[in-house]
């Protein structure tokens, strides 16, 4: 198990300006991105002891971080 945080950027390197840009320009995207963000937080800091949760909470974590991630990078590669 990793304990490096998966940040946006770091996920989709070649997309990080687009990233950025619709952050900006689109409301839900944004949503979504910031969603991602806690969730992935709250993931790291389990991971790392500083709020240890349960085994199955963290799973349930893991997999809404997954969808979110999905849903994100369709965003970012559909042609507007």
């Amino acid at each position: 198990m990793s304990h490096t945080p998966h940040e946006l950027h770091e996920e989709f390197p070649e997309l990080a300006e687009k990233i950025s840009d619709l952050k900006q320009a689109d409301a839900h995207f944004a949503r979504l991105a910031e969603e991602y963000h806690e969730i992935n937080r709250r993931i790291h800091r389990a991971e790392t002891n500083v709020e240890p949760i349960e085994g199955l909470a963290e799973g349930e974590l893991r997999k809404q971080r997954g969808a979110l991630k999905d849903e994100i990078y369709r965003m970012l590669t559909t042609p507007a």
